[in-house]
């Protein structure tokens, strides 16, 4: 049976390192295409001038325009060319993230991926997530490898909003729970094959730190400071997450938030909010221990993620509404058939109504 892991070719995390970008930069090339939206850019710009005039290349900025699709993906690929761009920057949240990663792969070249947030674990992955020019999910794109460098700079991340790193620990907490049911059925992770004991083990890992640490990372943040207990959760959302998840495998968390995106109430919530609900009607289906339904919920609460349908903006939980979310979540393809058992739409339906009730929203259907 074949296994196997994958992860960025190199990993740097730690308070100002944006300052050295120039250092990886050279390695590849002298001219880099900057795909990060302009506020995004903005937040960082002393670093990015301080870098180049030091580092001995320059940036070329083609803008983007927020939303990963193909059509801004095919854009910036366009522009890259025709600019002689040997490199390609991904700097700011994951949409842009996955942007510049989707360029790259089109173009042969190499990537360095910079999060400027943790809300999310696609720094450290090959895939991209492609959504409509209205913000669906549409579907999942595949690099040949993964990014060349991930950049983190924990200090630029400890002044964002809290809301952000909450929201990686949304995303975050359905890395153990879906590698373990794709561990169970024998399914097969991003790449193709079943997961290595390394990557259940990371995943494990990224579940213990969120419990161990998540609390008092979301107080660093409050602060704006950076804490070690910060720097752990950093580390939790973007590589023990982004490794976990890619290389252990995504089950019915995941494709509960695609069938979320549905809903245009939702699309006012982060990835990771949706995620963080999608998970508890991953647990609900596999029907886990309620002493772990506990833990997860309280942990939920203690942050503030969405643990019912309400947290998400949406109050009508009619059948109607409901059940082409199911249906969208166990499309062809989806990763909610890596589950170690089949699952129905209406089944996946019924999972979305009592996680919504066990999560405390009560409300009529």
């Amino acid at each position: 049976m074949r296994t196997i892991l994958t992860s960025p070719s190199k990993y740097v995390q730690g308070k100002d390192e944006l300052y050295n970008i120039g250092d990886y930069v050279t390695i590849y090339g002298r001219k880099a295409l900057l795909v990060a939206h302009k506020d995004d850019q903005a937040r960082v710009q002393e670093y990015l001038d301080k870098a180049v005039a030091t580092g001995g290349f320059e940036f070329v900025t083609g803008g983007f325009g927020g939303e990963c699709t193909l059509k801004e993906i095919d854009r910036l690929e366009q522009f890259a060319a025709e600019h002689g761009c040997d490199v390609i920057v991904g700097l700011g949240g994951g949409k842009a993230l996955d942007t510049a990663k989707a360029i790259a792969n089109r173009a042969r070249i190499a990537i360095i991926v910079v999060p400027t947030i943790a809300a999310t674990d696609a720094p450290c992955s090959g895939s991209s997530v492609i959504y409509s020019e209205h913000g669906e999910f549409e579907s999942y794109l595949y690099a040949r490898q993964n990014p060349n460098v991930v950049l983190v700079d924990t200090g630029i991340i400890a002044k964002a909003p809290t809301r952000f790193l909450v929201a990686g620990m949304g995303d975050a907490l359905s890395t153990f729970f879906e590698a373990r049911s794709c561990v169970r059925g024998f399914t097969y992770n991003n790449s193709g094959a079943v997961s290595t004991k390394a990557a259940m083990e990371l995943a494990r890992l990224c579940y213990e730190t969120l419990l161990e640490d998540g609390l008092k990372a979301k107080a660093a943040n409050d602060s704006k400071v950076v804490t070690q207990a910060l720097e752990n959760i950093i580390e939790t959302n973007i590589l023990l997450s982004g490794l976990g998840f890619e290389s252990g495998g995504l089950a019915a968390a995941h494709a509960v938030h695609n069938g979320l995106t549905l809903l245009e109430e939702t699309h006012h919530y982060y990835h990771g909010e949706k995620v963080a609900f999608g998970t508890l009607v991953h647990m609900v289906l596999e029907n886990a221990p309620q002493a772990e339904l506990d833990t997860v919920l309280g942990f939920c609460k203690s942050l503030g993620l969405p643990t019912c349908l309400k947290d998400l903006g949406v109050t009508d939980i009619s059948e109607a509404r409901l059940m082409p979310v199911a249906e969208r979540a166990c499309a062809e393809g989806e990763s909610i058939h890596n589950m170690p058992f089949p699952v129905t739409p209406y089944g996946v339906y019924a999972a979305i109504l009592a996680a919504d009730r066990l999560g405390g929203s009560g409300g009529d259907i």
